[in-house]
C-alpha cells in the first residue's frame, strides 16, 4: 500500500490519496506552530505523496484553513483535494475574550455553532476566502454528535439535517463543492446521518480501529451498499495505538482505562512477534476496508510525518492478521490485506 495510491471517494468523482494530511496540528492544536514550520509540513506532505488535505474552521479558529490555503497556493489546484467543514461560524474577537478550548494562540475569532441554512452558506464563503480558493472538493457537517453537544445533540442534529444539509446539496448542485457529508465522532450518529440524507461521504474519527470495530455491524456495510465514501481519522484512538500501553497513554483524549491498556498490550505483543510496529498495523488495518477511501493523520513534526508515511507503506505479513483473529483481538468479518 502506498501513500499516494489514488482511490475514489465512494460514488463521487473525487479521488483522494490513501493517506491524507490532517491540518488540525497546524491550527495550533495543543501547542503553537510557527508559520514557516506549518508551511514546511504541507510541503513535506506533498513530497510524500499526499494529495488530500483536511481542515475545518474550528482548527485554530480559522488559522488552519488560512495556513493550509496559503501553503497550497504553490501547487496546481486541480492536483489536490481539500476537505473542510461547516457548523461553526467565526466572528472577530480580541484574544483572551473567548474560549479557544484545545487551540493555543488561535486566530482572533470566536467560534459559534450554526447549523442553519444561512449559517452554512456564510461559513463556506468565509472558508473559501481564508483558503484562497473558489471551490472545496469535500464539505462535511461537523461535530453533530453527543461528544460535542451532550444533551443538546438531538436538536443540533435535527437542525443540521433539516436546515443545514439542504445548503450542502445546493452548493453541490452549483459546483462549489463536489462531495458532501458528515464529520463526526460516533458510529450511530454517522449511521443516522446516512439514513436521513443523500450524503456522499463521511469522516469518522476514532471508531474503526484495531481497538474498535463496531462499524462493521451496520455502518460500513451500508456505506458499501450506497457508495458512500469513508475517510477515517483518529486511527490511533488519540494515542494508545501509536505509543502502546505505556504510562500516560491516551484513549479518546483521556487516560486509557485498564482494559484498553491490556488489549493494546496483547495486540502489541503479536505485532512484535512479527517485527511489525504497532502504529503500522493500526494504519494498515484502517486503510484496508473497501469502503475506506483515505486515512487522515495529523502530525506535529516533519519527523513524525515522514515516519507515518513509512509506517503506512511498511510490509506486514498476512500471518499477523491471522494471529490477531486467533487471539480474539480482531473480528472475523474485519477485512485485512
Amino acid at each position: 500500500m502506498r501513500v499516494n495510491e489514488s482511490r475514489p471517494l465512494g460514488r463521487t468523482s473525487v479521488r483522494t490519496t490513501a493517506l491524507s494530511f490532517g491540518a488540525a496540528p497546524i491550527g495550533n492544536f495543543l501547542r503553537p506552530f510557527g508559520e514557516s514550520t506549518a508551511m514546511d509540513m504541507v510541503s513535506q506532505a506533498w513530497d510524500l505523496g499526499m494529495r488530500h488535505f483536511d481542515t475545518a474552521p474550528l482548527y485554530g479558529h480559522g488559522l488552519s484553513e488560512h495556513r493550509l490555503g496559503h501553503a497550497l497556493r504553490r501547487y496546481p489546484r486541480d492536483q489536490y483535494v481539500i476537505s473542510t467543514k461547516v457548523g461553526r461560524r467565526l466572528t472577530p474577537a480580541a484574544p483572551g475574550t473567548f474560549d479557544s478550548g484545545l487551540w493555543v494562540e488561535p486566530a482572533p475569532f470566536a467560534a459559534h455553532y450554526d447549523y442553519s441554512y444561512d449559517g452554512i452558506m456564510r461559513s463556506v464563503e468565509e472558508s473559501l476566502q481564508r483558503m484562497l480558493t473558489d471551490h472545496v472538493d469535500i464539505l462535511l457537517m461537523h461535530d453533530v454528535d453527543r461528544y460535542t453537544h451532550g444533551d443538546a445533540q438531538p436538536e443540533m442534529f435535527r437542525q443540521s439535517v433539516g436546515e443545514g444539509f439542504p445548503a450542502l446539496v445546493r452548493l453541490r448542485e452549483e459546483g462549489v463543492v463536489s462531495a458532501i457529508g458528515f464529520g463526526v465522532n460516533e458510529t450511530d450518529v454517522c449511521l443516522e446521518a446516512i439514513r436521513r440524507t443523500d450524503a456522499d461521504c463521511v469522516l469518522l474519527a476514532g471508531r474503526y480501529t484495531l481497538l474498535e470495530q463496531d462499524p462493521l455491524e451496520e455502518l460500513l456495510p451500508l456505506c458499501e451498499k450506497r457508495g458512500v465514501g469513508v475517510i477515517l481519522g483518529g486511527v490511533y484512538n488519540s494515542g494508545v495505538l501509536a505509543t502502546g500501553a505505556v504510562a500516560g497513554a491516551k484513549f479518546n483524549y483521556a487516560p486509557a482505562p485498564p482494559e484498553i491498556l491490556e488489549r493494546t498490550a496483547r495486540i502489541h505483543a503479536i505485532c512484535r512477534a512479527h517485527d511489525v510496529a504497532l502504529p503500522a498495523a493500526a494504519l494498515r488495518f484502517a486503510a484496508t476496508h473497501p469502503a475506506v477511501a483515505s486515512v487522515c493523520v495529523g502530525s506535529r513534526t516533519p519527523e513524525q510525518q515522514s515516519g507515518s508515511a513509512a509506517l503506512f507503506e511498511a510490509r506486514i505479513p498476512r500471518r499477523l492478521w491471522d494471529d490477531l483473529r486467533d487471539a480474539g483481538l480482531l473480528r472475523d468479518d474485519a477485512p485485512t490485506p
